[in-house]
């Protein structure tokens, strides 16, 4: 267990790798508790959102959901989320749990209106990420067989005498899987009743040690390692989710200039190519004899059986192929860019 925003959290419970494959392989179990929910509500709520976050809100049917970002003045990412439409006027995004009270400040600056209604329900609202190839079985274990199972990027809803129950189609694994967010006083037993409908599949619990090695396979990024104040998300790789042709929102400014200036750096995947201690956080990223950077996220990749990371590099060191050094304890280790994700399901294959 260690301190994670304010929580403890479980690094692991049996071991990083043992849990990390039994996610690639079967199924497992994430508390994600610690993250945070918003509910907007009102006729202003869609223009408002759309002012804030880089995707098109208004692309989004009810029921369905979308990755995004929310920028400062700068065109840099405070935070990246999940924007969920629950009907017309209605919306639950989820946020990283150590930005929760810089998010709400923020939002609050950009000054909703009345005719936006904001709860912050994050204290009261446990949540958990099942995710794996078995993720189906232990669905129809604890739902019932004819529950309708979350298709990607959905949400639907419960009302129940313990509460609202959200079942949301997402993850971050690269599996396939849900989230499901229900009351926090009750959420221990709907924990307890997951856990156990995994473990009858050779699932298990796993921690934020395997979280953090299954995201990274996928090159998903990290708040606070990939994602910072200081870098937009053209330069992380994420345009995708960033409509620069809606009304504006905040730094959208910034985002134009940059696309017709073009990037100068790029969040670049590369790995390792000799045997070695993996790539961490903070190691200096060389190219013949300069440094260009250092890592972003990086560690061993279970399913690859090698060293992986990202690392912020002048664009025209991003393609794939070209050599880099990763200095590691004062001596460096070669390694090459790649293309992301690193680790390919079966269905990406």
């Amino acid at each position: 267990m260690v301190p994670f925003a304010g929580w403890e959290m479980p690094v692991q419970y049996t071991g990083i790798v043992e849990e990390h494959k039994a996610v690639r392989e079967r199924v497992g179990i994430f508390d994600i508790s610690h993250m945070g929910q918003l509910l907007f509500e009102g006729p202003g709520a869609e223009a408002f959102l759309n002012r804030a976050f880089t995707n098109n809100v208004s692309s989004l049917e009810p029921g369905h959901g979308q990755y995004s970002l929310m920028l400062n003045a700068q065109g840099g990412v405070i935070d990246d989320l999940i924007v969920y439409r629950l009907s017309q006027r209605e919306y639950f995004v989820v946020v990283n749990a150590s930005m929760i009270a810089v998010d709400e400040a923020h939002l609050r600056s950009l000054n909703w209106g009345e005719d936006v209604e904001f709860a912050n329900i994050s204290a009261v609202t446990g949540g958990v990420a099942v995710q794996g190839p078995k993720s189906r079985e232990v669905f129809k274990k604890v739902f019932g067989p004819d529950a309708p199972y979350p298709e990607r990027n959905t949400i639907s809803l419960s009302v129940t005498e313990e509460g609202i129950l959200y079942l949301c189609g997402t993850g971050y694994t690269g599996e396939e899987g849900f989230e499901f967010f229900a009351p926090a006083v009750t959420f221990g037993g709907w924990f307890e009743k997951l856990v156990a409908a995994a473990r009858e599949v050779g699932g298990q619990p796993c921690g934020l040690g395997a979280r953090d090695s299954l995201r990274l396979e996928m090159g998903y990024p990290l708040n606070g390692n990939d994602l910072a104040p200081d870098k937009t998300p053209l330069e992380a790789g994420l345009g995708f989710f960033v409509d620069l042709t809606k009304e504006t929102f905040t730094g959208q400014d910034v985002l134009l200039e940059q696309k017709a200036r073009g990037l100068g750096t790029k969040l670049t995947g590369f790995r390792m190519t000799s045997a070695g201690p993996p790539p961490r956080p903070h190691y200096s990223v060389w190219h013949e004899g300069t440094q260009v950077g250092e890592v972003c996220s990086g560690g061993l990749a279970p399913s690859l059986g090698q060293g992986i990371g990202m690392a912020y590099l002048p664009a025209n060191l991003s393609k794939p192929g070209t050599a880099l050094e990763i200095e590691i304890r004062g001596k460096r280790y070669p390694a090459e860019t790649v293309k992301k994700p690193f680790y390919r399901t079966e269905k990406q294959s």
